[in-house]
Order: C-alpha cells, then sequence, then structure tokens
C-alpha cells in the first residue's frame, strides 16, 4: 500500500519536526507522518499532523480527503461542517468528517492543539483509535500503524522481550509496518492510526 519496505518500527520524534504557518496566519502545523513520504498536500495517499489553532476561521479544503480530528488539548472548537454544525469539545475522542466540506472553526475558549488524519478516499483506509493501559495491536503484512503519544510518554514493545523497547516523549511517534505485533503501555493516551489499502 505505500508503507516503508519490509516489517519494522521507525520513531519519529516531535523535537524533529518544523512548523508551517497556515496561508491565513490562523495556525501551525507540524507534519508527523505522510505517504507517499515527502509527498505535498496534492498528491498525498495518506498524511497526519498536529495543528495547533490560535484564532478562529475556515479550514482548508481538500476535495476526495477523509479527515478525522482528535482534540489533544485546550477546551474545543465549535465547527459548522458543510452547513451542519459539529461541537468538538471532548478531548481525545476522534471525529470523522469529509475534508472537502467547507468548514468553519469558532474557537471555545482559546487555542488548541488537534491531532489530524487525513487519507485519500477510495484508495486507502484509516481508523484511528485513543488508548491508553497495555494494548496489544497486530499490524498485518500491507498495513501500516502510527502510534502517537498525545497525553504523557508511552513505550512501544515487542511480545516476549524481542527488541528493546522504543520510548515515546509527549508527540513522539512510532511507524509500524507489517506484519509485526507489539504492545503499547501508556498511563496517558496514545493514538493509534490503522492504515491499510482499500479493497479493490
Amino acid at each position: 500500500m505505500g508503507t516503508p519496505s519490509g516489517s519494522g518500527v521507525r520513531i519519529l520524534r516531535a523535537a524533529d519536526r518544523t512548523a508551517a504557518v497556515w496561508k491565513n496566519g490562523g495556525g501551525v502545523t507540524r507534519e508527523i507522518a505522510a505517504w507517499p513520504e515527502g509527498a505535498g498536500m496534492d498528491d498525498f495517499g495518506w498524511r497526519v499532523s498536529l495543528a495547533e489553532v490560535a484564532a478562529d476561521g475556515p479550514f482548508s479544503a481538500f476535495p476526495g480527503i477523509g479527515r478525522t480530528l482528535t482534540l489533544a488539548e485546550g477546551a474545543g472548537m465549535d465547527l459548522t461542517v458543510g452547513g451542519v454544525r459539529r461541537l468538538v469539545d471532548e478531548r481525545f475522542a476522534p471525529q470523522d468528517f469529509p475534508g472537502d466540506e467547507p468548514t468553519d472553526c469558532r474557537l471555545l475558549a482559546g487555542p488548541v492543539v488537534n491531532f489530524n488524519v487525513m487519507y485519500r478516499r477510495g484508495a486507502v483506509q484509516a481508523r484511528t483509535a485513543v488508548v491508553r493501559g497495555r494494548p496489544a495491536l497486530a499490524v498485518l503484512p500491507g498495513e501500516t500503524l502510527l502510534v502517537v503519544a498525545l497525553e504523557g510518554p508511552a513505550v512501544l514493545e515487542r511480545p516476549g522481550g524481542a527488541g528493546s523497547p522504543q520510548d515515546l516523549a509527549p508527540y513522539d511517534a512510532a511507524l509500524v509496518t507489517g506484519p509485526l505485533d507489539c504492545l503499547v503501555r501508556t498511563t496517558g493516551r496514545a493514538a493509534v492510526v490503522r492504515f491499510a489499502p482499500t479493497p479493490s
């Protein structure tokens, strides 16, 4: 599907990301990962980022793109998506909506940080969950898993002690390519995004 070749784990540190200021000046985005690697805004299959929203205003439109937005910091947003109101005021609760619908944002009480997953409909399936504790994750052949520490640190482990545990500081990520089994351990919250090709 468009994942790194072979199974394995790649750590993506938050400290290595650069900030891109929005065209309308209302926020800043830091890309966590995208496929194909290095793809731009017009040709990605999937893209995951953290967006700091500092002001009210419209979201950019992305034709043919599905979005999953998870509030990570702040009080939340009052969105209008395609003329329909969507209140996003619960942290760590993923919300799906179409990226090509006109979307306007009003902040409820100051800036927020959103965990943002975008994927090209018809080519890629993406499912976002927020976990805590010590869930086991099975990554199948052809799948890619992105694990991001959203609240507090997390640890990525291989069952049976295979390999060294990978420590994830807040907003660090692990890109896991299947086939591979792993465990995520966190007392906070971690996002787990599973990408797979859309069945033909």
